[in-house]
């Protein structure tokens, strides 16, 4: 009974030390191998053997891509704006013995470190600037806590600011900036347009007195071509009354007196002044005068063509009455 029961020991025991050699990793972590309290080598995702009683487990590590949150906290610009922000980074473990023993907590070094340099780079910064340019400090943050964790095997992926919140009378101020910004930019839009229009109506008035000009241009060139060729006519009959006196035609003494009797008499019905019109008592001899007219015109005329001139008129001389 005694031989039986040492020997269940020693399969107990055995089967023990067995178990405890084999090491199974799921996938996404690494496990870190230590001798008498000395790192080994690091357990890949798996089943592994190590050697019983003598090596252990020492740190279990996920190397998949971790969030960590910043806390909130204010933050004051460089001039002197009080803001509060809070952020986000996403690291990865790409060297477990590192994170296991150059670190005490990675985790909170990592959050510490991005909280002293958020602070450092918000304060290096205007206000306007920090509201405005949220990417370039993400870029600054992400190089300077990268470049800091690289010796703990930990990389830093990307920082985002989640929340910058100025003060509340701040913001207040802001408000009424932006909207004084926008009146100011609609008056000015407003002006512009009301410039174009006076443009365009000067335009449109400058077009219109061209026109205007134009027109009574070519009122006057065409008023004067007619007066032009009223004075050839004239001149034209001037010389056939002319070539009539020198053969010894009486009728063209009685044109030309004719033609101021029958002047005097329109002035005289067309005056403003004149209330009364006297009618010459003898209107045989104002017909006389008239048909006399008439005659000497188409013989003007005829001349003028080159044809006969036409029966002279029984009428040789003004009315006796």
């Amino acid at each position: 009974m005694g031989g039986d029961l040492v020997v269940y020991v020693f399969a107990f025991l055995a089967l023990m030390a067995a178990l405890s050699a084999v090491k199974v990793v799921p996938q996404g972590r690494e496990f870190t191998v230590e001798r008498f309290g000395r790192y080994l080598r690091t357990l890949k995702p798996g089943i592994s053997f190590i050697t019983p009683f003598v090596d252990r487990v020492g740190r279990r590590l996920s190397m998949m891509e971790t969030v960590l949150d910043v806390p909130r906290q204010e933050v004051i610009t460089k001039d002197n704006a009080i803001v509060t922000c809070d952020a986000v980074v996403f690291t990865q473990v790409m060297d477990a013995s590192k994170a296991a023993y150059a670190v005490e907590n990675v985790n909170l070094a990592i959050v510490n470190l991005s909280q002293t340099n958020l602070r450092t780079v918000v304060g290096s910064m205007d206000l306007d600037e920090v509201l405005s340019q949220r990417d370039s400090i993400n870029a600054r943050l992400l190089t300077v806590i990268d470049a800091a964790t690289h010796p703990w095997g930990v990389k830093v992926t990307r920082i985002e600011i989640k929340d910058l919140s100025p003060p509340a009378d701040l913001t207040q101020a802001m408000a009424r900036q932006m909207k004084a910004e926008r009146e100011r930019r609609a008056q000015i839009l407003e002006a512009e347009g009301e410039k174009q229009a006076a443009i365009l109506r000067a335009e449109g008035a400058k077009q219109g007195a061209i026109l205007e000009a134009e027109g009574r241009r070519d009122a006057a060139f065409r008023d004067a071509e007619a007066r032009e060729r009223a004075a050839e006519a004239e001149a034209k009959a001037t010389e056939l009354v002319s070539e009539a006196i020198a053969r010894g035609d009486v009728q063209a003494v009685n044109y030309f007196v004719a033609q101021k009797y029958v002047e005097a008499f329109g002035k005289l019905a067309e005056s403003p002044q004149q209330r009364t019109v006297i009618v010459p008592a003898d209107l045989a001899g104002l017909a006389s005068l008239v048909e006399g007219l008439r005659s000497l015109s188409e013989a003007g005329r005829s001349a003028a063509r080159g044809s006969p001139p036409p029966q002279q008129s029984p009428w040789t001389g003004p009315h006796r009455g």
